[in-house]
């Protein structure tokens, strides 16, 4: 496995070593020991899948005071990963990082907690897995504009499909510091 960091310290990228021939493919999608190495030293609690078609948009989401951190990946077609810092305090506040996940190229996205995550469908449809550190609460549930132009993420795709909850998400400056995570170094 090759952990790659990215812009925002602690979200990184992981692609596993595939092994394929004629009767298709095998890799290790998850590995507690090599995760310890890079230093994910996390226990997922909960995994959910969700199908989505083209033009759909998921995000952007986080928990608060109940935070999970997602290992996200595509069992089918294609999707653009963002995670966003929303931490108090950290020096990437507002900061996003984002990446293509794909069935084709079986990357991993790690989002700790304390970061906001959405993603876009950018192929005809997409199946997409995330193993989550804590389960979800709908009390700590919380969101963040996905075109706050303060955030400034170059999506995709310029008129996404929202779910009405996600329409309505507050621009993260107007979201109060007591719904947001803290940083700590």
């Amino acid at each position: 496995m090759k952990f790659i960091e990215t812009s925002l310290p602690g979200c990184v990228v992981i692609e596993p070593q595939v092994f394929g021939d004629a009767r298709g493919f095998f890799y290790e999608s998850y590995n507690e020991a090599k995760y310890c190495e890079a230093g994910i030293e996390r226990k997922f609690v909960q995994s959910n899948v969700s199908r989505s078609a083209r033009g759909v948009l998921r995000g952007l989401h986080y928990q608060w005071p109940h935070p999970q951190g997602k290992l996200v990946s595509v069992l089918e077609g294609e999707v653009y990963d963002v995670a966003v810092d929303i931490r108090v305090g950290s020096p990437t506040f507002g900061k996003w990082a984002g990446v293509m996940l794909t069935a084709e190229n079986h990357r991993h996205f790690w989002i700790p907690e304390g970061f906001a995550h959405g993603f876009c469908v950018v192929s005809e449809h997409a199946t997409f897995s995330y193993q989550c550190t804590d389960l979800y609460d709908a009390k700590a549930d919380g969101s963040v504009r996905w075109d706050d132009p303060a955030i400034g993420i170059d999506w995709p795709l310029s008129s996404p499909l929202l779910s009405d909850k996600d329409g309505k998400a507050p621009l993260l400056a107007d979201v109060p510091e007591a719904r947001l995570p803290e940083y700590r170094a």
